[in-house]
Formats: C-alpha cells, structure tokens, sequence
C-alpha cells in the first residue's frame, strides 16, 4: 500500500510526521511519499519535494507565487499519474492543497482532508467544495465535524492531534538547566511563525516589544525556537538591529513552553500549542493589506486565534494589522505577566480550552481512517 501526504508549512509538517509515525506502526510494510519537511523525512517518508521555501500566506502573497506553485501543483499530479498511489493525505494548506485533492480525485485516488479548511470561519461555499471533492474528512474540532456534515460531507471527528504531541518530557528543573536559563526570571517566548514571510513581517514588532519589557520588568529572558522551514542566519539578521538579548533553540520545543511565563506568537498551531502547556500568550498577526481587506468581507467569526475560536469568546489578546506594533504587543504581555488577576483568569480559560479538544488518541484514529479509505480501493 502506498499512501501521499500533502503538506505546506512547519505546523503541517509536525502533524505529517506523526500520521506517518502511526501508519507504520499500524502497517509496518506501508510505503510513505510525499511533499514535507524534516519530522515527515524523519518518519520515513520519501520526500518528493521539501517545504523549507514554500510557505506563502495571504491572497497577495500567493498571487506573487503562482507561477512557482503550478509548477510544483503539476509535479505532483505527474508523479500520482505515473505511480498510482492507493490514497492522497492533504493536511491544512488548504489553497494549494485543494487543487491537488481534485486531481487525485479526477485520478480515482481518493482523499482524506486532516486539519481541513476553516469553513466555520469562510461559509458554507468553503465546506461544500471539500465535501464534493475529498473522500472523508478527519475533523479535529467538534465544530469543524458539524459543519462538513451539514455540508454533506463523510466525517470521522477524530479529536485534536495537538492532545498526543503536546507534552513536556523534563522536569521544569531540567529543562531549566537544559536551555541555560535562570531560575528567578521571568520567561518569554516568542514565536514570530513558521514561514520566512511571517518572520519579515512580525518579528521587528516582536523585538521592538521585547525591548519594551526588558525596559520596564526587570529580570526577564526570552526565547525563540526556530521553526524547521527557517534558517538561523537570517533570524540573526534581523535580531542583530535589536537591543535585546534572545536565546535561539532548535530543539524540546514543549520543554521550553513548560518553563516560559508568557509568549507572543504568531495566529496559527502555535498558539494552541502554548495554550495546552499553559503559557498564556498574546495572538497576533498581520498580512498584506489587500488580503486582510478581502479577509473581513469573507471571514465569518470575530476571532483568528484559534485558542479564543475553541473558548468561543475572547480569553486571550488578539493584535491585528494596524494593532501589531512594539508598544501594544509589550503592554498585553506585561499585563500577562505582571497581572495576577489578568493571568489567573487566562489560565482557567485555557483549562477550558483544554477539555473542549477532546481525548488523546487522534492520531491513531486519523491512521485508522486513512487505511480504511486506502484499502477500500484495493
């Protein structure tokens, strides 16, 4: 049995490994090809292209990139022509991603979409073309499976991936004595994203604001893992203009979390992740004009950080756009951090959030799926 994973950026490329992790332990003679990074690699999973350079967000940005991305879409097709495999993964990247499942599915190779477009937040046209195109959909969110239901779509709720990989493996002593920091400091993360995009449009705010509060909390260090699809010279590069001391990791992402106070981190799979290890952290994000102003036409919910969508209300700052600069991004964290009413409150919240995710197990049950629809075709 050979089965193709699609993913497009650092986030998808974890869940990648992990699914590809679970179906060789269920099928250990299962062949894995793909479009991934360094954990999908890892997993053993034949890489036919890496996604070091891929990431693009934002209707402008992917506009700039079209031409980059037909060719890689067409590269892909060529190889499910030529190799037939017995079924297409596509996890999140939802742009590109979707116009691959439909030539699979015009190949007869049937698809199963994990970590699926957003369509409690882009409408019902969203979850009707995934319906009418993918063959099940592995929902993480209980909303989500709702939603692709009444839409017509084959759904198995499988529960969030984040619940079996979010964990810390040290004693927050040792992580501590791991990553050289003090003891009585205060800790702060930051995650400026996975795509080097993000990285050149948030992470100056980000060390502007680190500025700020080394300025005006006395006692604090901060911390940023680099994600895999972004090199370190090029972190450096902006780091250098700053005055500010930052510790770059690239490794025990969550032992790290355990022993940060706060983060700052770009809207996306990181904030769920620093939600589950109890970092409150404050959510922001910013894209090109012209997308951000088509996004408000069509985006139907009031929130983007994903922590504050599963709450169902606002437990944790949002800046957006205009709102991303160094002075509001240092006074939300230093109201996290200094604060303990502010602070006690966003931990009960994340609590909360915690069990609206449901149970460990999901990627198992996402491997299950994946073999049933894949074998279904044999």
């Amino acid at each position: 049995m050979k089965i193709m994973i699609s993913v497009g950026e650092a986030s998808g490329d974890v869940h990648g490994a992990s699914v590809a992790n679970a179906l060789k332990l269920a099928c250990p003679d299962i062949e894995l090809v793909g479009m991934g990074g360094q954990g999908m690699r890892a997993a053993g999973v034949e890489i036919l292209y890496d996604i070091a350079d891929l990431g693009v967000i934002g209707i402008v940005e992917v506009i700039r990139n079209l031409r980059r991305l037909f060719r890689l879409r067409d590269f892909l097709a060529d190889y499910m022509r030529k190799h037939r495999p017995d079924a297409l993964v596509i996890i999140d990247y939802p742009g590109f991603n979707m116009r691959l499942a439909k030539i699979a599915k015009n190949l007869g190779i049937p698809v199963i979409s994990y970590i699926s477009p957003s369509v409690w937040a882009w409408g019902k046209g969203r979850a009707k073309e995934v319906a009418e195109t993918v063959e099940r959909v592995a929902a993480i969110f209980p909303f989500e499976a709702a939603a692709y239901r009444q839409a017509g779509a084959n759904v198995t709720f499988v529960g969030h991936p984040l619940l079996d990989i979010v964990k810390s493996d040290m004693s927050k002593e040792d992580a501590i004595a791991y990553f050289q920091a003090s003891p009585e400091v205060h800790r702060i993360l930051l995650m400026p994203g996975s795509r080097k995009q993000e990285i050149l449009n948030l992470l100056p705010d980000i060390l502007g604001a680190a500025e700020i509060i080394a300025s005006n909390v006395p006692n604090c260090e901060f911390f940023l893992p680099v994600a895999s699809t972004i090199s370190q010279e090029m972190l450096q590069t902006v780091l250098k203009r700053y005055k500010v001391d930052v510790k770059l990791t690239c490794d025990r992402t969550y032992d790290l979390m355990n022993i940060c106070h706060v983060a700052i981190a770009a809207s996306g799979t990181a904030t769920l992740e620093t939600s589950l290890m109890k970092v409150p952290t404050v959510i922001i994000y910013r894209v090109a004009a012209l997308t951000y102003l088509i996004g408000k036409v069509l985006v139907k919910i009031p929130n983007i950080g994903l922590p504050n969508i599963v709450a169902g209300r606002r437990i944790l700052p949002e800046l957006i756009q205009h709102d991303v600069t160094p002075g509001r991004i240092a006074e939300e964290s230093i109201i996290l951090l200094l604060d303990d009413a502010a602070r006690r409150q966003a931990l009960s919240d994340l609590e909360e959030v915690h069990a609206k995710l449901g149970e460990t197990g999901a990627v198992n049950r996402v491997a299950n799926v994946i073999l049933e629809v894949a074998g279904a075709q044999r």
